[in-house]
């Protein structure tokens, strides 16, 4: 068996990973553990910066020597501290700009944390955890009772958009804010998240994501290692 440590940015992607990707793992061997890092004495998740990642990257990797880490962090908002940020910024190309923070970024923690490449899996979702709903707008809209009559309205979204990680990146058009915007009743990111996610279903975020496809499939390939 290999366990699997994902630094989780919030409550939401928490649970996201324990009710939906974990559970499609375990056949393989493969156990995911989604923990969200501490912001302050009293609370935890969100405000990720490279300085905290890497601290408890490597309490993690060094107390569990087994343990491989990833990440499930968002494009949207990524703190400027990160490895290839400045970078990846004058990439114009969303595959480029995600490939670069990403290879960036496992550079730049093996180095500090001195561990095997292997053990370390970044990845960093373009946009945002509510892109990935989009890749079933039919499901997504049958989440909860009133939001079927604004299925129409979620379909024309996600058709502007190669795909749904390039819903873009700017806070009133992020996937969340059109979420936020176009459902009563109002989209609440910790209630619906998961909830939605569960409706859409993995196999869809994996046909319609391929950064978030690109991600699982090297999850899944650590079950080679049984």
């Amino acid at each position: 068996m290999v366990e699997v440590v994902v630094f989780a940015e919030g409550p939401t992607e928490e649970q996201f990973i324990k009710r939906v990707v974990a559970p499609a793992l375990h056949h393989l061997q493969v156990y995911i553990k989604p923990q969200m890092l501490k912001t302050s004495q009293e609370a935890r998740g969100g405000a990720l910066n490279f300085d905290r990642l890497k601290f408890n990257a490597r309490n993690t990797l060094r107390q569990s020597p087994n343990v491989v880490l990833s990440t499930l962090i968002d494009l949207y908002g990524l703190n400027t501290s990160f490895p290839g940020y400045e970078e990846a910024s004058t990439k114009p190309d969303l595959d480029d700009r995600v490939r670069h923070l990403n290879m960036a970024l496992h550079a730049a923690l093996v180095s500090y944390v001195g561990c095997m490449p292997e053990r370390f899996i970044p990845h960093i979702q373009p946009y945002e955890f509510e892109g990935l709903l989009f890749s079933d707008t039919a499901a997504l809209a049958r989440t909860e009772p009133g939001w079927h009559a604004r299925e129409t309205s979620l379909a024309a979204v996600r058709a502007d958009f190669q795909t749904p990680e390039h819903i873009n990146n700017s806070y009133e058009t992020k996937p969340s804010r059109r979420l936020e915007l176009l459902l009563q009743p109002s989209y609440k990111k910790t209630r619906h998240g998961p909830l939605a996610a569960e409706r859409v279903t993995l196999a869809a975020m994996e046909r319609e994501c391929p950064h978030f496809r690109g991600w699982l499939e090297g999850l899944r390939a650590l079950g080679g290692t049984v």
